[in-house]
């Protein structure tokens, strides 16, 4: 029996939290009704009708001038309240900065979000040519993108299974490289090299590597990454490259661990 089936309203209250999390990964600038029911797989009048719902709530505001939806204030109040269980951006703060000294990369943070990864910060490396894959608020499913692999690459392999199985569809999303064989080979060349590497599969070009960050039960929440082009990552670098980030992520594990 399905348990989300049993409980009433339980389908509004999944597709509202679809279409919040899908506003909020579009960041500043604001989404359309249009390309928030694409993106969840709403009927346009239903994504809209829940979306006036959530608006009248506080919970999204509407611009009028762009068509575009946009987090609301009762959001930023929620999240200053969550923020004191989850968040860890004033512990890891000075580590993504330093990473990106370190590496002259852009740096970043992200967690785990049951399937997916969200972004929670980013620092800006000092070489010129940069990636814009990935900011603040933006969402990939594990396996997707170098943070989101380097953290499904060290769950237990019961969990990997469970997740390939959940998500037979990755590839019609995200490409070949991203179906079950393919992905299980990079889950695999992960744990063997201790990092992550996307080399270009999300944009051509764009080249990233992620580094899996432990919490105090030894799972794999967090992931420390970096981005840019792809000459930046040539093999002759990409050792030095793994040598610091993966000391990054060591010394953000620790910290967290120690609770400090």
């Amino acid at each position: 029996m399905d348990t989300m089936a049993a409980v009433p309203g339980a389908q509004a209250v999944a597709r509202a939290a679809a279409l919040l999390r899908q506003v909020t990964a579009s960041g500043s600038a604001g989404a359309t009704s249009a390309e928030l029911a694409r993106r969840t797989g709403l009927t346009r009048p239903t994504a809209h009708r829940l979306l006036v719902a959530l608006a009248r709530e506080g919970l999204v505001d509407h611009d009028e001038a762009s068509g575009g939806w946009l987090p609301g204030p009762e959001l930023y109040l929620m999240g200053n309240v969550a923020a004191a269980r989850f968040d860890i951006t004033e512990l890891a703060g000075d580590i993504v900065r330093s990473l990106a000294i370190a590496t002259e990369e852009s740096a970043f943070l992200s967690v785990r979000r049951g399937d997916e990864t969200v972004c929670l910060m980013r620092e800006e490396g000092s070489f010129p040519i940069r990636s814009f894959v990935l900011a603040e608020g933006v969402r990939f499913p594990l396996g997707v993108a170098s943070a989101g692999l380097a953290i499904l690459a060290f769950l237990p392999d019961h969990d990997v299974d469970a997740y390939l199985t959940r998500h037979p569809d990755l590839a019609e999303g995200w490409g070949a490289a991203h179906a079950e064989p393919a992905l299980r080979d990079r889950v695999r060349e992960t744990r063997e090299r201790g990092f992550a590497l996307n080399p270009g599969l999300i944009v051509e070009g764009s080249y990233g590597a992620g580094a899996a960050v432990f919490g105090r039960t030894g799972a794999p929440e967090w992931a420390l990454s970096v981005t840019g082009v792809d000459f930046r990552f040539a093999e002759a670098r990409l050792p030095a490259l793994g040598r610091i980030l993966l000391g990054h992520a060591h010394t953000l594990t620790a910290r967290i661990r120690n609770g400090r």
